[in-house]
């Protein structure tokens, strides 16, 4: 297909369109739903849409703020942070926490959630979602840009230590039935969510013989 079939642009000098594309292009997303507590006991409760699994053997996971946001602050102290499962009943809840609330002001409370403590972190989970992981902080990276400039965009990895599964999940054989979590995924935009459903998932296995990369 020839250049001419495609829109090209530099981000450094602009996307030129409506909207940019970005978000949308890398989607959708997981939702990193982070709880997490300040060194004097201040709850806090954020979605964050850039997330993602990096490791599995042990397990990391990391999520990406844009600015040193309370979240940010709340883990670098105490070194602790939960992952919730942000699902399609949990929606408005999971969208309510996004508020820019004061530091002192509770986002379970003002979204109407109920929290337990972790039983591995001195973390609330959220009640509500099916799926809890309890994870310990393992590297706060602030991002650079091409030429080496740090900008304010830190990114924030840690190990699941402790993982809690609502029983409803896991059929006869054990397995974890993914889209009966009915979770959720951010799209681009500010307000574009997806759903995924067994009727549209399809299987593919590794070529013989070829190592996974």
């Amino acid at each position: 297909m020839s250049a001419e079939n495609y829109y090209y642009y530099e981000p450094a000098a602009g996307h030129g369109l409506p909207h940019d594309p970005l978000k949308s292009i890398i989607s959708p997303r997981p939702i990193g739903w982070i709880s997490s507590v300040s060194g004097s006991g201040q709850r806090n409760l954020a979605p964050y849409s850039f997330f993602n699994c990096f490791s599995d053997r042990p397990p990391i996971i990391g999520f990406s703020s844009s600015g040193w946001k309370d979240s940010v602050a709340n883990i670098t102290e105490t070194g602790e942070f939960v992952w919730n499962l942000a699902t399609r009943p949990l929606a408005e809840a999971m969208n309510n926490s996004s508020a820019s609330l004061p530091r002192d002001q509770d986002e379970f409370q003002f979204a109407g959630l109920t929290a337990r403590r972790g039983r591995r972190v001195n973390v609330d989970c959220v009640v509500e979602s099916p799926v809890n992981f309890e994870c310990k902080l393992t590297q706060c990276i602030q991002l650079k840009n091409a030429e080496g400039a740090v900008i304010d965009n830190w990114l924030v990895l840690g190990e699941v230590i402790a993982v809690h599964i609502h029983a409803g999940l896991l059929n006869a054989e054990g397995i974890y039935q993914t889209a009966a979590a009915q979770p959720i995924l951010r799209g681009g935009g500010p307000s574009a969510y997806y759903q995924i459903t067994d009727d549209l998932r399809f299987d593919l296995l590794r070529p013989e013989g070829m190592k996974p990369r």
